[in-house]
């Protein structure tokens, strides 16, 4: 694991919006009292979003004085866990899920588009729209390859389609969110029709077969001892 420090450039302060404060208080408002830090992932997500989906050290001094709790304990929280972004982002925050199941399925392709229309990981875009992170499992494996774009997944993925995609959020056009060949949750493939119905997956036959098989080896097993015990007999 990479280690995950905040960005070098600041901003001068952080203050929640009044729609902001009003929820993050409502947030606290659910925990007995003392135990108010128990919402602290909470506002440090509400004050990413607000901060062009990025926490800066004055969002994190703010959450943390809005808590009452010593800087250090929050900045652990912000370092530690991905979700949080320390450094700015593009408007589209592209998270490009590069374990094996996308692996297997291309993402490597994913990755190259990201390269040629993006640039390399952490960097944005000239025009201020992009940038790109190769993250751990997100979860969508049965459609792979597959990114999270802010806060929408964009699943089944080809480099065609994808690039057809980075393509139209750039333009502003509406896109498809989840799958882009139209599959429908995790079920098969459009035309792919239902898996799984062989019938000896479920009459027992291929259950009814293994026993049976087991329940041989194991008579064989007893014959054979007592045949050996019956030749050591006989020797005596």
């Amino acid at each position: 694991m990479s280690v995950r420090r905040l960005a070098d450039q600041q901003p001068a302060s952080f203050a929640f919006s009044a729609d902001n404060l009003a929820w993050a208080k409502a947030e606290m408002a659910k925990y007995p009292a003392g135990r108010q830090a128990s919402a602290v992932i909470a506002l440090l997500w509400r004050a990413q979003e607000q901060n062009d989906f990025w926490l800066s050290k004055p969002a994190i001094e703010t959450v943390a004085a809005l808590l009452d709790m010593p800087y250090i304990r929050v900045l652990e929280i912000a370092t530690f866990y991905s979700m949080f972004n320390l450094e700015p982002v593009g408007t589209y925050f592209v998270q490009l899920c590069g374990t094996t199941p996308c692996q297997l399925r291309g993402a490597d392709a994913i990755k190259d588009v990201c390269r040629s229309k993006i640039g390399e990981q952490r960097h944005i875009s000239a025009d201020g729209k992009f940038s790109w992170l190769e993250v751990e499992c997100l979860g969508a494996c049965c459609n792979a390859p597959m990114v999270q774009i802010n806060e929408d997944y964009y699943e089944d993925l080809t480099p065609e389609n994808f690039a057809r995609l980075l393509d139209d959020l750039a333009a502003g056009k509406p896109v498809t969110k989840g799958s882009q060949i139209a599959r429908k949750s995790s079920e098969p493939k459009p035309g792919q029709g239902p898996t799984l119905n062989e019938p000896s997956l479920y009459d027992g036959s291929v259950v009814g077969s293994w026993r049976q098989r087991f329940e041989e080896s194991i008579a064989a097993a007893a014959a054979a001892a007592a045949n050996a015990a019956a030749n050591a007999a006989d020797k005596k």
